[in-house]
């Protein structure tokens, strides 16, 4: 099962899975599978996409919070070196780092390309 788990101060949060295995979690437990409903669809399609940082931006928006490298780099679960690779642009972080960046610095998240 792919599960993320996304944590705060060193606590689980939140556990995030793939719809399909969520679906089928819900099926094991007898409960009715839920659809999508028409109106979310159509609010996201009508919402302009908003305008992200960039990964470019992730030292200063480290720094303006005045978060430690080592700080971030441990609740993110990563390395202080990979994170300094990513703020340098030596590196591209995979999503779930991406998000768990994006909740730690708290900003809506980033764009693909850096």
């Amino acid at each position: 099962m792919d599960i993320q788990i996304i944590t705060r101060e060193g606590e689980p949060e939140y556990a995030v899975l793939p719809w399909a295995q969520y679906q089928a979690l819900l099926k094991a437990a007898g409960i009715k599978e839920q659809q999508r409903s028409p109106e979310v669809t159509t609010l996201q399609a009508a919402t302009p996409e908003p305008i992200l940082p960039g990964l470019d931006q992730l030292r200063s928006l480290r720094e303006g919070k005045g978060i430690a490298i080592e700080a971030l780099a441990r609740t993110v679960g990563i390395s202080p070196s990979y994170l300094a690779m990513i703020e340098s642009g030596e590196r591209l972080p995979d999503a779930a780092i991406r998000r768990s960046l994006a909740w730690e610095l708290t900003v809506p998240g980033w764009r693909d390309e850096s």
